[in-house]
C-alpha cells in the first residue's frame, strides 16, 4: 500500500438545512435510541466519512418544528422574532438515498435538549438537519484500525465497522455503563473488541488505563477516537507519547466535556 493511497482527504460540501421527519424509532440499547428520519430534503444528503457530523435542530418549548436558520453571506442567521432551536451534533449513522432515510443514534443520559427529545421520539415528529459541511476521509486501506471511544462513539464505530473489508484488522475499545449496553457489531474486518464497564463509577475513564496494556497489531495503522474531552485527550497523549504513533495517524475528537454543554471538537496540537 503506498503512502499516497494511505493519505486522509478533506472534502467540502454545499450546506444545507433540511426538515425532516421521524420515520420510527428503536431502542439498540437500554442507553442508545436509533431514529430514522425521512423527507424529500434529504435527496441530495451526502456523507462521505463515518466521521461526519451533522447539526441537529430541536423544536423549542411549546413548538412542533425546530426553527431553521437561513444561509446567508455570513453564514447561517435565524429568523427574527422566532425562538431559537436548541442544537447539538450527531453522526450520520445511516443514510439509504434510496428511500431517502438517515439514522442518527441517541444517547439516553436523562437531560439536555437531545436526550429529553429522544426519549419521546415518535413517527411524524419533525427535526432539522444541518450539513455536513465537510467529510474527512480516512483510507480503508490500513493494515489495523484502532477504534476507542464511549457511547457517544459508538454510531461512528459501528459505521466504520461496516465499511471495513476482510483484508483489514480491527480493534475496538469502547467504554459504556454496563454489559447491556454493548452491542454486537457487524463488520468483515478481522475484529477484536474490548468492552470496558463503568459498572457505577462516575469519575474518570477506565479508556487510556486499558489502552496501556493493548498490543497493537503489524503494519500501517490507524487510530480514531472520540469521547470525553479529557478522556480523548489522555487517550492521544499516550499513543503519541509512550506508544509514539505519527500524529498524522491519530484522529481524536472531544464529543463532549464533564461540566459543559455543547462540545465538539477535534483534538490536536
Amino acid at each position: 500500500m503506498s503512502t499516497l493511497e494511505l493519505t486522509v482527504q478533506r472534502v467540502r460540501h454545499s450546506l444545507k438545512m433540511r426538515l425532516l421527519r421521524v420515520v420510527r424509532a428503536q431502542r439498540i440499547s437500554p442507553q442508545l435510541l436509533r431514529v430514522t428520519l425521512g423527507g424529500p430534503d434529504l435527496s441530495d444528503f451526502v456523507s462521505a466519512s463515518f466521521d461526519d457530523h451533522v447539526k441537529v435542530f430541536f423544536p423549542a418549548p411549546g413548538e412542533d418544528r425546530p426553527a431553521l436558520p437561513v444561509l446567508g453571506p455570513h453564514g447561517p442567521v435565524f429568523p427574527e422574532g422566532q425562538p431559537r432551536s436548541p442544537a447539538r451534533d450527531y453522526t450520520p449513522r445511516r443514510y439509504d438515498a434510496s428511500a431517502h432515510e438517515l439514522d442518527l443514534e441517541f444517547v439516553l443520559h436523562g437531560d439536555g435538549p437531545a436526550s429529553t427529545w429522544a426519549a419521546q421520539a415518535a413517527p411524524g415528529q419533525y427535526l432539522g438537519v444541518g450539513g455536513p459541511r465537510g467529510s474527512f476521509v480516512i483510507p480503508k486501506g490500513f493494515d489495523w484500525h484502532l477504534l476507542i471511544g464511549d457511547e457517544t462513539a459508538l454510531p461512528a464505530i459501528g459505521r466504520r465497522l461496516e465499511e471495513l473489508g476482510a483484508e483489514t484488522k480491527a480493534v475496538v475499545v469502547s467504554e459504556v455503563t454496563d454489559p447491556a449496553a454493548e452491542l454486537a457489531f457487524r463488520s468483515a474486518a478481522r475484529l477484536k473488541v474490548h468492552w470496558l464497564h463503568r459498572n457505577g463509577a462516575a469519575e474518570g475513564s477506565l479508556l487510556e488505563p486499558a489502552l496501556r496494556s493493548l498490543t497493537l497489531p503489524h503494519g500501517e495503522g490507524y487510530v480514531w477516537a472520540a469521547g470525553e474531552s479529557a478522556a480523548m485527550r489522555a487517550v492521544r497523549q499516550h499513543l503519541v507519547a509512550e506508544r509514539h504513533i505519527d500524529k498524522t495517524r491519530i484522529r481524536a475528537a472531544s464529543y463532549w466535556k464533564r461540566g459543559a454543554v455543547a462540545v465538539h471538537e477535534a483534538l490536536d496540537d
